[in-house]
């Protein structure tokens, strides 16, 4: 079955940087457009960054563009996502999502940024 697991979320002060990972298994990685949404307490999910297939075209929201980097290894079947330049508003849980007869979600990982 589709399985998405996400790795590397954690406590970072204002500035730092994180870089979380997502292995995925249970389907053909390498055709699929991967995705980071994230949701903060009390706001809807939202949308940050989106890979193609094979990487060629990337997508990010305007508050983490020229901050945060979207990067797939398909040998590795792992999306990543670079955060630099994190601020307090970046405090969420990141979760990634792909589309295999319908959207599949990981069970995502805590990011803190610290004032």
């Amino acid at each position: 079955q589709v399985q998405l697991v996400e790795s590397g979320g954690g406590l970072v002060q204002s500035g730092g940087s994180l870089r979380l990972s997502c292995a995925a298994s249970g389907f053909t990685f390498s055709t699929n457009t991967m995705s980071w949404y994230r949701q903060a307490p009390g706001k809807e999910r939202e949308l940050v960054a989106s890979i193609t297939s094979t990487g060629g075209s990337t997508m990010y929201a305007d508050s983490v563009k020229g901050r945060f980097t979207i990067s797939r290894d398909n040998a590795k079947n792992t999306v990543y996502l670079q955060m630099n330049s994190l601020k307090p508003e970046d405090t969420a849980v990141y979760v990634c999502m792909t589309r295999v007869g319908g959207r599949r979600w990981g069970q995502g990982t805590q990011v803190t940024v610290s004032s």
